[in-house]
């Protein structure tokens, strides 16, 4: 008896020492720099410092509405893509799996410096008549928000179909079947029978899109520049250029509030759902 109420311990014991070293010590640490000086004493003067700059306002408010954005848009894109790979034959649904997948495989650094080709003066999108036009300046869609959300749905998507699939492969068909048997039409049977039975899908994947849009570094300074500052890239620059690790870290600690925010709200909202 006694060793069966240890061995569940024993296979746990690797999880929780890699979740203590790669998460809690790291976040730990975070929180004890974000209320240090740099002689070593306490102080909040890191967080005033962050609310009392319009410039960091600014940027974080920015952070928070692209992240809204792209959210709204990876989700509204990937329900019927998810939806479709639910209804077509076994080959198709692999072909779309593996067109979805793929981009994962490659770096994001390959995929935003693409982005940055396609979505420049001298790139392929430039002859599209009025293209030029969306962007105040002659760089194309580099330095706008517009190009920023673009790319970045282009790299969330994938998060938000399979979180999708994953829960309308568990959806009975026969409850569309009777619907349409009843003379619902595949609109009003979409809205009132799929879209609600797909909402833990859409909380999850909208709740995974939100936290990796808002903390995303990379495309956001590729795409945006210097001239869309986020906070991320704020962050890197004061931990990286300015060497202030306290205030990069007080930044990392309210963005971090942001997220736990983001998920406890989904979370009620899932509870409240099942």
């Amino acid at each position: 008896m006694r060793h069966l109420r240890v061995e569940p311990w024993l296979l746990v014991l690797p999880v929780v020492v890699l979740l203590l070293i790669g998460f809690v010590l790291p976040v730990g640490t975070v929180l004890l720099s974000s209320v240090t000086t740099t002689g070593g004493g306490w102080t909040l003067e890191n967080f005033s410092r962050f609310f009392e700059s319009s410039f960091h306002l600014g940027a974080a408010w920015r952070s928070i509405r692209l992240a809204v954005i792209q959210t709204i848009v990876v989700l509204v894109i990937s329900l019927p893509l998810a939806y479709v790979m639910t209804r077509v034959s076994a080959r198709v649904q692999a072909f779309m799996m593996i067109a979805i997948v793929l981009p994962l495989m490659t770096s994001v650094v390959v995929r935003s410096f693409g982005w940055v080709i396609l979505l420049g003066p001298a790139g392929p999108l430039a002859d599209i008549p009025g293209f030029l036009q969306l962007s105040r300046t002659n760089q194309g869609l580099l330095g706008t928000e517009l190009g920023i959300n673009i790319a970045m749905v282009q790299v969330l998507i994938p998060f938000a179909v399979l979180s999708i699939l994953g829960v309308l492969n568990g959806v009975d068909r026969r409850l569309e079947e009777a619907s349409r048997t009843m003379g619902a039409s595949f609109a009003r049977t979409f809205g009132n029978v799929i879209l609600p039975l797909s909402v833990p899908g859409l909380i999850a994947g909208g709740t995974l899109v939100f936290a990796m849009s808002i903390s995303s570094f990379i495309t956001p300074n590729l795409i945006g520049g210097a001239q869309i500052p986020v906070v991320a890239s704020i962050i890197y620059t004061d931990a990286t250029t300015n060497l202030n690790w306290p205030f990069a870290a007080a930044q990392s600690v309210l963005m971090l509030i942001v997220v736990l925010a983001t998920i406890g709200i989904t979370s009620k909202l899932a509870a409240r759902n099942r």
